[in-house]
């Protein structure tokens, strides 16, 4: 049995314990899930635009509690000021210590903003949530679903106007589970008790997805200049996550995060010229 199948049972019966407290029915009642969703995709893809994802969690498996000096509301806003193109928001509670109200708050913070919903979504119902709570687009991970789920939930999320990024660790991933009901594809390298994609392995991979879907990369260690080289490789989107709230926490709330970036998340053409890969580390 792998940690997978473990989260997965878990997340069933949570679900369960959820839907009926809150039935479907009255999700489709809530405010937010009349709202339009924003295209996560067209954010990321405009051509100035570097396609910062960043990250709001309570904690990690790794490290425990992020942070307590910001709530999640002033977080997401603080990572807009400081040029984040969009938002990701973890709602798992067990391993990430999350709620379905930390999106709410993000959302009601940057109504302009697209906000990724990161959990494991294993149930329809997950989907019906993501809309009322104020979600753009869904994350669905091949390593926790079939590929016949992530068809079904992908057709789902689009009649409710939301996006899909499809996580994948793998060639064969891609292979089993990419279909033309996907918008967004993350790459994710997971092994041991961490997740960690390095550089080399999200170039390797990036050759096998087509280039009808926007490359997002979402988890390691990287550099400016390797954010650059992945560019070129075809990425258009970068998930990052506690040093860009150290940063945020350590700049203030409203100052770019990361050296060179404006306000609107943007480098200008001479910026980008002038732009030294060397000045900060980035970890996402």
């Amino acid at each position: 049995m792998t940690i997978f199948d473990t989260i997965v049972a878990q997340k069933r019966q949570e679900v369960a314990r959820r839907r009926a407290i809150t039935p479907s029915r009255q999700l489709q009642n809530w405010p937010l899930f009349k709202r339009q969703p924003l295209s996560m995709s067209q954010s990321l893809t405009v051509t100035t635009s570097w396609g910062i994802i960043a990250e709001c969690k309570q904690k990690t498996t790794a490290s425990g509690f992020v942070s307590d000096q910001m709530s999640i509301r002033e977080t997401a806003v603080g990572y807009v000021r400081a040029g984040a193109a969009c938002l990701s928001v973890l709602t798992d509670g067990p391993f990430f210590g999350g709620y379905t109200d930390d999106l709410i708050q993000a959302r009601l913070g940057n109504p302009s903003t697209p906000i990724l919903r990161k959990d494991f979504i294993v149930d329809p119902y997950q989907i019906l949530e993501a809309k009322a709570i104020g979600t753009d687009c869904i994350l669905l991970m091949a390593a926790c679903l079939q590929p016949d789920d992530v068809f079904e939930y992908s057709q789902l999320a689009h009649a409710l106007g939301m996006e899909v990024m499809l996580e994948v660790g793998s060639a064969a991933e891609v292979e089993s589970y990419l279909h033309k009901h996907i918008d967004l594809v993350g790459v994710s390298q997971c092994a041991g008790n961490g997740c960690v994609t390095s550089a080399e392995i999200a170039t390797q991979l990036a050759t096998y997805i087509p280039d009808q879907f926007v490359k997002v990369v979402q988890r390691g260690k990287q550099s400016a200049g390797s954010i650059l080289a992945l560019k070129q490789a075809g990425y258009q989107g970068f998930l990052l996550g506690e040093s860009l709230l150290c940063s945020v926490l350590k700049k203030g709330v409203g100052k770019p995060a990361i050296p060179g970036m404006s306000s609107a998340g943007r480098f200008t053409p001479n910026q980008q010229a002038r732009f030294q890969p060397s000045l900060f580390p980035v970890y996402f």
